[in-house]
């Protein structure tokens, strides 16, 4: 798969298109559309579902320097008034500030990032590791090949948690029977 048919299969989900169209309104630094509601749109597509088929959330990441709840929190105010009658749920998170509250949320150290795309990076599982910028430029660290041929592997990320990584994995079988998911183990054992 290369970038054009990635960026034609999620943007079949007009949810993705409007959150990318109105998302240069709030003027977030750094900011992207990420990981499930695009990676799944495409499998979506692949499949032959609803582009919008078992997408629970539309994630957004920005990178301010400003590690305030108060500052986030503003900007999760505004989010919702941007995007105020899309039936969709969006979480916004500032990347600079996940270190601060991700090991007491999940139990796992999660090392201070310097931009989105290292949040990015730190996905579960590469065919999670995607983003697409207001502008249009897409970033897939590990390209689309695992988005592809739907497959699910861990990514050996600072903050990797094998348990996060099977309830993840459990959810999407559920939703996408024609996964394949390697288990972390298998994964390690190979490396």
């Amino acid at each position: 798969m290369d970038e054009a048919r990635f960026l034609s299969l999620a943007l079949a989900n007009e949810t993705n298109r409007t959150i990318l169209d109105r998302l240069p309104e709030l003027d977030l630094p750094d900011a992207w559309l990420v990981s499930g509601s695009l990676f799944q749109a495409v499998w979506n597509g692949l499949t032959g579902r609803a582009p919008d088929y078992g997408i629970k959330d539309y994630d957004v990441f920005y990178f301010d320097p400003n590690t305030s709840w108060e500052a986030e929190d503003a900007e999760i105010r505004r989010c919702a008034e941007v995007f105020a009658g899309l039936d969709a749920e969006i979480e916004l998170k500032n990347q600079a500030r996940v270190h601060l509250w991700y090991e007491e949320k999940f139990g796992t150290a999660y090392p201070p990032l310097r931009s989105s795309c290292e949040g990015i990076d730190r996905f579960l599982a590469p065919a999670c590791m995607v983003g697409i910028a207001p502008d249009g430029r897409i970033y897939a660290p590990h390209g689309f090949a695992d988005i592809e041929t739907m497959i699910i592997r861990p990514n050996r990320a600072p903050n990797f948690s094998a348990a996060r990584y099977s309830e993840k994995a459990a959810r999407w079988t559920e939703k996408w029977p024609e996964l394949t998911v390697i288990a972390p183990q298998a994964a390690s054992s190979r490396s």
